[in-house]
């Protein structure tokens, strides 16, 4: 999931602010990784890049990987968290 590191760095930078990675531990074999930066007013999107693009197929990548993910405001700062969470043993049997 070091695309929304990634997005963090190339989209939601401001001169001045880092941005900020959590990693957490839930239940059932999932871990959340939440990655904060100080563009709120810029959100992720999944969109169908053209093949012609270099870019624009990461949020699609984490979709299909995360068993959810999301948005929220960043919580005591300007800004955003991107969040996904994942599973980190097969499921199924």
């Amino acid at each position: 999931m070091g695309e929304l590191t990634a997005n963090a760095v190339t989209h939601g930078r401001v001169p001045g602010r880092d941005a900020e990675l959590r990693l957490s531990r839930e239940g059932g074999g999932h871990v959340r990784i939440e990655v904060s930066d100080a563009r709120g007013e810029r959100l992720p999107e999944a969109r169908d890049a053209g093949s012609e693009e270099d870019g624009g197929r990461g949020i699609l990548l984490v979709a299909a990987l995360a068993e959810e993910w999301g948005t929220a405001p960043r919580p005591g700062a300007p800004g955003k968290t991107v969040w996904a969470v994942v599973a980190t043993a097969p499921v199924g049997g």
